[in-house]
């Protein structure tokens, strides 16, 4: 069977993100599973258990100083010069901002076709995409190249398949023009103890209903008691509500959770595109005209101030 070439997205605090498990899941249905790992010195022996434990059958080491202290450029380059030398089956990225702009460059130096923010993946490598903010599903495949795809966040179940991946280094050459960007400084962005938007199998998300910031307080209990991130309507954050990096919708995060709580949302089109691929969708809203409801699996029309509590008293009692 072919490689199939899979890029991985890590962080040094949380290890290798949910989506690259994803990634090699879907990876096994087109060929073998290879890692990709692009990053500076050490990157690999910090990630490679967890990439063995989801079925990658090799890892291509990328570390360099060059990787790490540039932006993208120096990353699509290797990638770049690997697909050529190897002719995948497939090359399959995140659908993150880093993995679109890698994609992107990626195509244009091969001079091949590109899926972005495909939500699925046939053997055959045809991508099933959610486009027009939301309102049709496509299929569809590259028509000039290799299947050349980036894949949205939680589009499906990542399983275990242990392998013993050999480690095969890779040599970094890029050219000055991928060197015109360099990073200066990181600055860790502070964690709580949610999980990250994009990545969470779980979301509650609050809108201009919830009345102020505040009272967005029950929106993070509830979302404490599944284990969930917290997400904000549009109108929540430009009301001030919440942050704006929290923001689901067409101008904000893409979300496709297993499970979707949506509190005093209306269900604008805006915030739909964001997160109408979620598996299951929950809806509290005094509306009973509200748009939400035409995507719900299950709605209560009533007051979230009322109903949320309730909702919060039963998991206790479940989970005690």
């Amino acid at each position: 069977m072919a490689e199939v070439l899979v890029v991985v997205e890590a962080t040094q605090a949380f290890g290798v993100k949910k989506v690259t498990l994803e990634l090699l899941t879907i990876a096994r249905e087109l060929g073998e599973p290879s890692a990709v790992v692009l990053g500076g010195p050490g990157a690999v022996a910090k990630l490679q258990d967890k990439l063995a434990e989801y079925g990658a059958q090799k890892i291509y080491a990328a570390e360099s100083e060059e990787i790490d202290g540039h932006l993208v450029a120096p990353k699509a380059t290797v990638l770049a010069n690997l697909v050529k030398s190897v002719s995948p089956a497939a090359v399959l990225l995140a659908s993150s901002q880093e993995g679109k702009e890698i994609a992107g460059r990626l195509a244009v130096k091969l001079e091949n076709g590109i899926l972005a923010d495909a939500v699925g993946l046939d053997a055959d490598g045809t991508a099933t995409q959610v486009v027009f903010a939301g309102q049709t599903i496509v299929k569809s495949k590259v028509t000039k190249g290799i299947p050349l795809v980036t894949l949205r966040p939680n589009s499906v179940n990542p399983t275990p398949a242990p392998a013993s991946p050999a480690v095969e280094n890779l040599t970094v050459e890029v050219t000055d023009a991928d060197k015109l960007a360099k990073v200066t400084n990181r600055v860790a962005e502070q964690k709580g103890s949610r999980p990250e938007l994009t990545e969470a199998s779980i979301v509650v998300s609050g809108g201009r209903g919830v009345g102020s910031g505040d009272n967005f307080k029950l929106v993070e209990e509830l979302a404490d008691l599944l284990g969930a991130a917290v997400g904000a309507s549009r109108a929540a954050v430009d009301s001030g509500f919440y942050p704006h990096q929290f923001q689901v919708g067409q101008t904000g995060k893409t979300v496709s959770p297993q499970l979707y709580v949506a509190l005093g949302i209306s269900g604008a089109i805006q915030h739909r595109a964001g997160m109408q691929t979620s598996k299951a969708i929950v809806a509290v809203n005094k509306d009973e005209e509200a748009p939400i409801f035409e995507l719900t699996d299950f709605g209560v029309v009533g007051d979230l101030f009322k109903v949320v509590p309730q909702a919060a008293e039963e998991i206790r009692k479940r989970k005690g």
